[in-house]
């Protein structure tokens, strides 16, 4: 029996249908990511499944027993709460039937059989052992009980509202953009807890290798309709191109038809005075369906200013070190900044990459070592950007500065013209910033600049609330953009589509650079050390905390009967899933793969996705024994 279903469920805000008719249910374990562009309506859908929003039409069924909790998009905030009271809010309504029970037991005139009733809902929501279950939960996501909200950073306040939903055991957990403000060390332990929860999942989030590793199917949210794509992120992309190029064919086709026949109609109204009333029915039908056709939201297409190259050198550091507040953030750092590189910064919240960016900038002096900035650096920062945006003003006064035009790579542009590459249209520019959602605002940063010339750009997570053709389109200029890039950023994807090298700070002040993007890190970087989690102070920066260092290997164990048999069997069962992935693979790669029907393709690209898996599943699992065994 599925957990929620919706039937014919239709909404809208304004003459926009946000939600057209729309059918969707969730299964028990299922884990769905949403996904559609920013303004398609996804967190309006998942309000409504929350019970936040009542529908204009159609049915809202959820389970009796299902429980569904959420674990909001904005953070919680800083202050006096103690996390222990943070967590137990989340059983605040099963604490009021536990309080209830206490005064009507306690008072003179007992009614037996209402105290009966709230005795059986207590029973019924395991509501008697309430502090048990606050305890495993701090315990499991390792939170320090007693300390204050306002003594967290932000990805330890996030883990604390992931434990008031948890809490809650409940059977449907509700996500929206979770991983927003959260390091890279805190979106993966997010993205294991993820994995471990037994329960439903529906999660909206731009983080594109989140969603390809936690969900089993993909919907799309695409102009009021919800389709469904079974399987990866991945599957879902390359079959979607294919269909959106199918429905360009179509309405192609559809529209030379349409004008054949308007041609039609004026000859005739000349030629005769009797028509074929059949053909005239059936071109009012196709005018009416042309009429009712909801056009693919205008996708973002905007460029960059570039500005006269900078010289070779960009910045040289020989030996720098930095501290803050007694605690070094990076010590004896050497590193060379060439025109054209495209660096990634990667760390913990308060490590240290914007301090770094200050210093290579020429913004912050270190505490030691030399500095060298190159000449001729046209600067553009996103991140200082967000102090220039005025959100009571609108969006194309922001922009503007008194300009009624703006110079992009030689050609004038109209502001107007201008911002509707940014996905903005001509009412829209005329919002004020104040009511635009997030991802619209990081258009606006954008917009602005991009604006600037620039040969240097600095990017401070330009990712976060952005949908994910945006995102897609932003790695497309930064591919394209001749200059130097600085990106800092908690989005795996992008770094690793983006940056040809990594500055990763590793703890005890040690910041190193690699080849590559985010995975050439995780494949290049010392195994030895294994980063504990912080805690960080309300300035952002981490208290001192000593790495645990994993176990040196001394002489391992010999695998036990079982383990060896297993080991033994491995290679061959590797060797057929690579061939049946190898078929597989074949199969989907074929010309006329996807001329067939749409389930039939979306079953066969799961069927592949699913044995991808399997056999990386295998060869983790033989490497692993391999380990085990004795030297």
């Amino acid at each position: 029996m599925p957990l929620i279903r919706l039937d014919k469920i239709s909404m809208a805000f304004g003459a926009k249908p946000l939600l057209d008719n729309v059918d969707f249910q969730i299964d028990p374990g299922e884990r769905v990511a949403l996904v559609g562009l920013n303004g398609a309506g996804k967190s309006t859908l998942l309000k409504v499944v929350g019970g936040h929003h009542k529908a204009d039409g159609g049915e809202f069924w959820v389970s009796p027993t299902c429980r569904i909790a959420e674990l909001p998009q904005a953070m919680p905030a800083a202050d006096e709460r103690k996390v222990r009271d943070v967590v137990t809010a989340g059983l605040e309504d099963i604490w009021s039937l536990r309080q209830a029970y206490d005064e009507m037991a306690g008072s003179d005139n007992v009614d037996m059989a209402k105290l009966d009733k709230l005795q059986h809902q207590i029973e019924a929501v395991d509501g008697w052992h309430l502090e048990q279950r606050v305890q495993r939960v701090i315990e499991q996501l390792e939170l320090p009980a007693e300390k204050s909200m306002s003594e967290l950073s932000g990805g330890w306040r996030r883990r604390a509202a992931l434990g008031a939903a948890l809490v809650q055991q409940p059977d449907l957990l509700l996500l929206d953009e979770p991983t927003n403000h959260l390091d890279i060390e805190t979106i993966e332990w997010l993205e294991q807890q993820l994995l471990e929860f037994k329960g439903g999942l529906l999660i909206i989030s731009h983080d594109r290798a989140l969603v390809d590793r936690l969900a089993t199917r993909i919907v799309e949210l695409d102009r009021g309709v919800l389709t469904s794509f079974p399987g990866s992120y991945s599957a879902y992309v390359e079959l979607k191109q294919k269909l959106l190029e199918e429905e360009a064919k179509h309405n192609a086709e559809f529209d030379k038809k349409l004008a054949q026949e308007e041609r039609w109609i004026r000859q005739g109204i000349k030629a005769r005075r009797t028509r074929n009333e059949g053909r005239v029915r059936a071109l009012k039908k196709m005018r009416n369906e042309r009429a009712d056709r909801r056009e693919r939201s205008g996708k973002a297409k905007f460029a960059l200013e570039e500005a006269a190259r900078s010289g070779k050198l960009v910045a040289e550091l020989n030996g720098v070190s930095l501290g803050y507040a007694g605690q070094t953030l990076f010590h004896d750092f050497d590193f060379l900044l060439q025109r054209g590189d495209r660096v990634g910064l990667i760390g913990p919240n308060g490590a240290g990459k914007s301090s770094l960016l200050g210093v290579l900038l020429g913004k912050q002096e270190p505490d030691s070592g030399n500095v060298k900035l190159g000449t001729n650096l046209k600067v553009a920062y996103f991140d200082q950007l967000r102090a220039q945006i005025d959100p009571e003003k609108t969006v194309i006064d922001n922009i503007a500065e008194g300009r009624e035009s703006i110079s992009i790579n030689g050609r004038q542009r109209h502001l107007i013209s201008y911002l509707n590459d940014f996905m903005f249209a001509p009412e829209r520019a005329r919002t004020p910033v104040k009511a635009l959602s997030g991802g619209e605002t990081n258009r606006v940063l954008l917009a602005k600049l991009f604006s600037q010339p620039a040969n240097l750009l600095v990017l401070d997570e330009p990712t976060n609330d952005l949908d994910i053709e945006t995102l897609e389109l932003l790695e497309e200029i930064i591919l394209d953009f001749d200059g130097t890039i600085l990106l800092v950023s908690h989005d795996r994807s992008f770094l690793d589509n983006v940056v040809t090298s990594t500055l990763a700070f590793e703890g005890n002040g040690e910041l190193r650079e690699y080849v590559g993007g985010y995975q050439d890190w995780l494949r290049q970087k010392p195994k030895v050390v294994k980063p504990v989690d912080k805690i960080e102070k309300k300035s952002g920066q981490p208290e001192k905390f000593e790495a645990k260092e994993e176990k040196q290997a001394g002489k391992k164990k010999k695998l036990s009967y079982k383990l060896q048999r297993e080991l033994d069997e491995l290679p061959e069962k590797m060797e057929q899933a690579e061939v049946d992935l190898e078929a597989l693979q074949e199969e989907t790669g074929a010309a006329d793969f996807y001329q067939q029907d749409h389930e039939k393709v979306a079953e066969k690209l799961a069927q592949l996705n699913a044995q991808e898996q399997l056999v990386e599943e295998l060869m983790e699992r033989w490497v692993e024994l391999e380990a085990m065994q004795e030297e």
